[in-house]
C-alpha cells in the first residue's frame, strides 16, 4: 500500500520468515553457527530458546535454506500442540514422506508408527539425504510422554551416525522443561539463547531491513533511523523484532496515509498512542 510512498521494492516489516530479512546479530550468527553445526556434524539434537518474536522461526528457516533440499529431509512442526505422542510421530512421519497414512488405530498406534518413521529415515539415508526434525513452539509442549518420545526416535541410529537430527525451538521456558527429562537433557548437546537486542542493535536491525526492501535505490524511509526515532521504537519494542516491525510498519503507514516524511519520536508516539500498541 506504502511501498511506492516511500520509494520501496517492498514492506521491510513484515512479521513473516523471510531468510533474506535475517539481521545478524553477534547471537544471532552465534545461533546459526552451532545450529548448522549440529547439523552438519551429525551431533543429534539442539536447542535453541528465546523470548517471543525474537527470531527463532527465521532462523531455523535460513537453516533449512542455506542446507539446501536436496541433501536434507525435513520435517517442520509448527504446532506440537497435540494431546498423545503418537500424534507428533504421526506428524514427522507425514512430513518426511508425505503419504497418506492409516487410519485403523491399530495402525496409528505408537509402535507402528515408529517403525514407519524407522523406514523412511533408512530409506532417505541410502539415498544420500539426511533428516531433519524441527519442533517450534516446543514450550508449549505440557505432556512429557511427549518429550519422552522425542527422546526416543534420536535412538534411530546406524553403528557410527544418528539417522535424524532434532532441533527444538521455544521460549526460555523450554531448558526448565528439557532439563527435568535427564535423559532428554543429555541428548542436547548444543543449546543457543536469543535475547532482545540492544539499543544500537534496534538502529543496525532496522537499517537492515530497509536496505534489502530499498535494493540498489534510494528511500526516503531513512528518516525512520533518526536517533530519537531508534530510540523511541527500541524503548517501545524492548528490543524485540516482531514488536520492531509491528511498530516501524505501521509508522510508514501512518506516514503514508497523512502525507508526511517528517518522522521524529513525537510522531512515534503518535502512532502507539493512535493504534492502542501496549
Amino acid at each position: 500500500m506504502y511501498e511506492q510512498y516511500w520509494s520501496l521494492k517492498e514492506k521491510p516489516f513484515q512479521n513473516t520468515p523471510d531468510p533474506k530479512y535475517l539481521y545478524l546479530s553477534s547471537q544471532h550468527e552465534d545461533a546459526l553457527m552451532k545450529l548448522t553445526y549440529v547439523v552438519a556434524q551429525n551431533l543429534g539434537a539442539g536447542l535453541l530458546s528465546g523470548v517471543f518474536g525474537c527470531g527463532k522461526t527465521l532462523l531455523a528457516r535460513v537453516i533449512l535454506k542455506d542446507l539446501g533440499i536436496q541433501k536434507f529431509c525435513t520435517a517442520y512442526i509448527s504446532n506440537p500442540l497435540v494431546s498423545e505422542p503418537s500424534e507428533i510421530i504421526r506428524a514427522i512421519v507425514r512430513s518426511l514422506s508425505p503419504q497418506d497414512l492409516p487410519d485403523r488405530k491399530s495402525e496409528i498406534l505408537v509402535d507402528p508408527l515408529l517403525e514407519k518413521m524407522h523406514n523412511i529415515l533408512l530409506d532417505n539415508a541410502r539415498e544420500g539425504r539426511q533428516n531433519i526434525v524441527i519442533i517450534d513452539e516446543a514450550h508449549t509442549i505440557e505432556d512429557p510422554r511427549i518429550f519422552e518420545q522425542l527422546r526416543l526416535i534420536l535412538n534411530f541410529q546406524t553403528e557410527n551416525k544418528f539417522l535424524l537430527t532434532l532441533i527444538l525451538l521455544g521460549q526460555p521456558e523450554i531448558k526448565a522443561k528439557v532439563d527435568a527429562l535427564k535423559p532428554l537433557a543429555q541428548r542436547v548437546p548444543i543449546r543457543c539463547q536469543l535475547d532482545p537486542l540492544s539499543g544500537k542493535g534496534v538502529g543496525a536491525y532496522m537499517a537492515h531491513r530497509i536496505k534489502v526492501a530499498v535494493g540498489d535505490g534510494e528511500s526516503d524511509v531513512v528518516a525512520i533511523l533518526a536517533d530519537d526515532v531508534v530510540a523511541s521504537i527500541a524503548k517501545y519494542s524492548g528490543g524485540i523484532p516482531r514488536r520492531i516491525n509491528t511498530l516501524c510498519d505501521l509508522i510508514l503507514l501512518s506516514g503514508f496515509a497523512k502525507k508526511t516524511k517528517k518522522i521524529d519520536n513525537n510522531f512515534v508516539d503518535s502512532v502507539i498512542k493512535e493504534f492502542s500498541l501496549t
